[in-house]
């Protein structure tokens, strides 16, 4: 017997710019595996043709599936390659982990540094990422070390959220005080920003200051998350054991049970963006649903 799940919605138009229709209904039969051939999948994004990437970062690959079903190698080699998001232009942005930098990769796959460092040392390592309409970039900079670092410990005094002005390679701080941020995503009206801590297990909502800076942090619902996404009623996609769903009022609403020992990531895409596409642990899995992403 098919189980489906009713996500309703509702919200004071004061908050959000979204749209007030009905939220989304998905099928948890047809969650459907599409590959299982990679190490650990992470870093999911959609560009402007629905079409979406993804990392295999252990080994430190991009993977592309486009929106005719096909699955491809994007790029080897790719800086060991975590959270990504598109830009306005289709450039591919890029957390680096390789040597903790982010990265532009262009349509001919030209890379470009954008961020190599924060007052002369190496960041913990960028792990998630979001573009403001600006073009301004906000990431996570959480602690996790990998066996291909010399390094054992972290150079920084703390872990926290990043902003890098677009065309400026110097970031500032935007949030402190956290345990371990981790994943990050922003309101397309350019209000709000989630940002998830993995350790602390929670998740706040931060408002947007005209100057990109963070102020009245909200703790929005007591669940942390790996990656985040968001779907066009405002209601926010995590990760972890599965994904989860809550209402922007920080209500959960629903959950998408995922056969795998972590969901790493997410995003909506496909050429209307109402499919959920999932990294998780060694596969990639997709979802229709009645919801539209905004990404």
């Amino acid at each position: 017997m098919k189980k489906y799940f009713l996500l309703s919605f509702f919200i004071s138009i004061s908050s959000f710019s979204f749209s007030q229709s009905a939220a989304p209904v998905f099928v948890q039969d047809s969650l459907k595996l599409i590959s299982s051939q990679f190490k650990f999948t992470e870093g999911a994004s959609v560009d402007k043709q629905g079409n979406v990437f993804f990392t295999d970062q252990p080994n430190d690959k991009i993977w592309k599936y486009d929106t005719q079903g096909q699955l491809s190698l994007y790029m080897d080699k790719s800086g060991r390659a975590n959270g990504t998001y598109f830009d306005k232009k289709g450039n591919l942005i890029v957390c680096a982990d390789e040597n903790n930098e982010i990265w532009s990769i262009g349509k001919n796959k030209q890379v470009t540094v954008l961020f190599s460092d924060f007052e002369g040392k190496k960041v913990n390592g960028p792990n998630d990422i979001w573009l403001d309409g600006k073009g301004g970039i906000y990431f996570t900079d959480p602690y996790y070390q990998r066996d291909y670092w010399t390094r054992q410990k972290s150079e920084l005094n703390g872990e926290k959220v990043y902003y890098i002005p677009k065309g400026k390679k110097t970031a500032y701080v935007v949030a402190e005080g956290l345990t371990r941020p981790n994943g990050i995503v922003g309101t397309p009206d350019g209000k709000y920003l989630y940002v998830a801590d993995r350790v602390a297990d929670v998740t706040y909502r931060y408002d947007i200051n005209k100057d990109a800076s963070l102020s009245n942090r909200l703790l929005l619902f007591k669940q942390g998350s790996d990656g985040m996404t968001l779907d066009s009623n405002g209601n926010i996609y995590i990760t972890g054991k599965g994904v989860d769903i809550y209402k922007p009022t920080g209500e959960k609403i629903g959950h998408i049970d995922v056969p795998e020992n972590w969901c790493g990531n997410i995003c909506f895409g496909g050429k209307n963006r109402n499919i959920l596409f999932i990294t998780a642990s060694k596969s990639l899995y997709m979802i229709p649903t009645n919801a539209r992403g905004v990404e």
